[in-house]
């Protein structure tokens, strides 16, 4: 036996029971070990036995069903944008074509001899045109025994639409008090549906965004030195392994390598997450996408473009994606045991009363049965709750992308935060300085000179100051050190200790001691000196963002364990954590590692990951739910389920009291839903007419309905009204 791995992009699913379905299928054939489908990112993985399977067959046997295998990401791309126009066209057609009926009904522009057929033409278009899909998905479903709500949306408008078309072309088969139609139920219903599936393709197509963003992310462009140490630039992934590559100040890092030759300060805030630049000289290892700072360097490279870093972070965003998300569908799955007990309990209607001799009651019966049975609450009682939960949130400054998340936000276990620019602020400042006023501007116009972070810290702190103007020479960027410069012929270093030490200049003691006060409580320290001595230092720190104190304090109070998960260094990491109360710290971890914390931390319950930048993406999305700040990476904000829009982290204690008070609202409305089905079927059947010669007409059996979706609309609505 001889088995193979392939992974395929299927279009054409336009919901998850879709997925189910060709996994139930595949796994039946001979020679499938195993199939997992994904909805959510349109891919399936599959084991096949290439003995008796053959990819080709895989491939035939997916398309038997009515999907489509797309040859590469960017043929799926294109396929689920024309589905989901096609999606919003429906959903467009159907609502006006049903608010147009509603005027109809209700308005004197039609005369009356005509209006049935007005309204019956409007309702034939909503149900045949617009909820086509239905019927096709409700035969997909059936073929693989899945009832799902495609096929209550199919039964139950079929039957109102049916009734109804008979009422008005065979008036005279049915008494006076029993011609009624349902043609606007019908098409309510359908719109309704088309809604939700219409919001639901849009937030899958969103999904994929982030990894087209990130996969543009490492430079093009690539400076290569040639057999003859001439430079020519090539395309980044024809980069060879050994080859030598030049990286000018201000430019990318086009691969994974080691520095040869030069050194540099390189931002390394994509990957790791650090928030100050890196010192690499001769020897240290760089990475693809990383950023040189300051300096000159040449790279030998070490890793394929296919192998770099970068390139791994895609995979595992590709790989979280994919994941089977941990939700219960309670419509769906109450469905798959409801329509079959409808169609029962319609055909025994049927059957028993044309057994007792009374065929108009079993025609009747049966009918109001479908009716009734009619999923408009059912269908409703979810989305309208996830509208209004949204709606609530949106106010509150949190955008919920994947409503699907309300329901397990209420059972995290654990809360892991990145630091930079998550918990702190993200932006190096100078805190404290006991350098004396009079150098203030002096420094001002040296840092001026430079584009360093520190530089710009520095600068920004110094800004009000009374501004002078000095000529400066022998200005010296000095990759790792600082700057050196002179002003009126006098030395002025501003860099680390090494500078100092180097230039052989005395540190007093008071400035030293301020040196390593500083050090232990700040993210660094920036030492100066004029002429040959020491004039004091600027304190840098990453300062905490307000409320994060506060929120790992809630969190703590819901039985929550807060985590830090930072690229940074130990030290500064166990300062930000022992500030706010962390126990748990995980630090210097490279994207990969995150993500593999993560993973492992999700063996021991449900994990909410917030973060913040291109290197939380992988985690951000392999978290059960993934949690961003609108002043994120665009590809962090693509990957996370919420987006906390005002960018107050308080708002995630509340992200959790909403997803809590939405699951009440959800459950109150499907038990509301599903207790009027319980009493009104059998009313609807005629249960009681042998006793007290009550029988649900078709009539009321449509007022019925409508008063459970009127229930449900309105228990709904109170979500708006709850205080966070």
């Amino acid at each position: 036996m001889s088995k193979e791995k392939i992974n395929l992009n299927i279009s054409g699913m336009t919901c998850v029971n879709c997925s189910n379905g060709i996994e139930k299928f595949l796994n039946k054939q001979k020679g499938v070990q195993s199939s997992k489908v994904s909805f959510a990112s349109s891919e399936g993985e599959f084991t096949i036995d290439t003995e008796t399977m053959s990819k080709e067959s895989l491939i035939k046997k997916i398309e038997q069903l009515g999907y489509k295998v797309e040859e590469d990401f960017s043929h799926l791309e294109k396929a689920q944008e024309k589905e989901f126009k096609k999606l919003k066209n429906l959903f467009s057609i159907s609502m006006t074509i049903t608010a147009f009926m509603f005027v109809i009904m209700f308005s004197s522009i039609v005369d009356a001899s005509v209006k049935q057929y007005a309204i019956f033409a409007l309702a034939t278009v909503v149900q045949f045109f617009c909820g086509a899909r239905f019927y096709k998905l409700t035969y997909k479903a059936l073929s693989n025994k899945n009832y799902d709500m495609n096929v209550l949306v199919a039964l139950g408008t079929s039957a109102a639409y049916f009734y109804s078309t008979f009422v008005v072309f065979f008036p005279s088969f049915f008494p006076e008090h029993l011609k009624f139609m349902y043609f606007d139920g019908a098409a309510v219903i359908i719109s309704f549906v088309l809604l939700g599936r219409f919001l639901e393709e849009r937030s899958k197509q969103k999904a994929s965004d982030f990894l087209k963003k990130l996969m543009t992310l490492a430079p093009q462009i690539a400076n290569l030195f040639d057999e003859k140490e001439n430079i020519k630039e090539v395309l980044a992934s024809e980069l060879k392994l050994e080859d030598k590559i030049l990286v000018k100040t201000g430019e990318k890092i086009p691969a994974d390598g080691e520095i040869i030759k030069g050194s540099a300060d390189i931002d390394t805030s994509m990957i790791t997450g650090e928030s100050m630049p890196v010192f690499k000289e001769i020897g240290a290892e760089v990475l693809s996408g990383t950023l040189n700072t300051n300096g000159v360097i040449t790279v030998k490279v070490t890793k394929l473009a296919s192998d770099t870093t970068l390139s791994k972070i895609i995979k595992l965003l590709k790989s979280a994606q994919s994941k089977q998300i941990p939700i219960s569908r309670f419509a769906d799955k109450i469905a798959n045991i409801f329509v079959p007990a409808v169609i029962i309990i319609a055909l025994a209607t049927f059957i028993i009363w044309a057994t007792f001799g009374d065929m108009q009651n079993a025609i009747l019966a049966s009918i109001s049965v479908l009716i009734i049975s009619c999923p408009c609450a059912l269908g409703l009682a979810t989305p309208i709750a996830i509208v209004s939960s949204v709606s609530k949130g949106a106010k509150e400054g949190i955008l919920i992308k994947n409503p699907e998340i309300l329901e397990i936000i209420k059972d995290i276990k654990y809360a892991v935060f990145d630091k930079t620019g998550t918990l702190t602020k993200g932006e190096i400042a100078v805190t404290k300085t006991d350098i004396d006023e009079k150098y203030f501007s002096k420094i001002f116009a040296i840092e001026s000179l430079s584009e360093h972070p520190i530089s710009k810290a520095i600068v920004t702190y110094l800004k009000d100051i009374k501004k002078e103007s000095f000529e400066i020479e022998e200005l010296e960027i000095i990759a790792g050190r600082g700057i050196k410069a002179k002003i009126d012929k006098k030395l002025i270093l501003l860099g680390n200790i090494q500078l100092l030490e180097e230039n052989n200049i005395k540190i007093k003691t008071s400035h030293l001691e301020f040196y390593k006060e500083r050090l232990e409580l700040a993210n660094g320290v920036i030492l100066a000196s004029f002429e040959d001595e020491s004039i004091g230092s600027f304190a840098l720190e990453d300062e905490l963002k307000e409320n994060a104190k506060e929120l790992i304090e809630n969190l703590k109070k819901e039985n929550i364990k807060p985590i830090l998960l930072t690229g940074d260094n130990k030290i500064t990491a166990s300062k930000i954590a022992s500030k706010i109360g962390i126990e748990k710290v995980y630090s210097e971890v490279i994207p990969t590692q995150k993500y593999d914390v993560i993973k492992e931390v999700q063996k021991k319950g449900k994990v909410m990951f917030v973060g913040d930048g291109i290197n939380d993406a992988p985690s951000i999305k392999q978290a059960d739910i993934g949690v961003t700040l609108n002043s994120g990476a665009d590809i962090s904000k693509d990957a996370g389920d919420i987006i906390l829009i005002n960018n107050e982290l308080n708002s995630i204690t509340k992200s959790i009291k909403l997803s809590i008070e939405t699951m009440k609202i959800i459950k109150q409305n499907l038990f509301w839903a599903f207790i009027y089905n319980a009493i009104g079927i059998p009313l609807a059947a005629g249960v009681l007419y042998p006793f007290f010669g009550l029988m649900l007409s078709p009539v009321y059996a449509g007022i019925a309905m409508s008063f459970s979706s009127v229930t449900v609309v309105l228990n709904s609505l109170r979500l708006k009204l709850k205080k966070l």
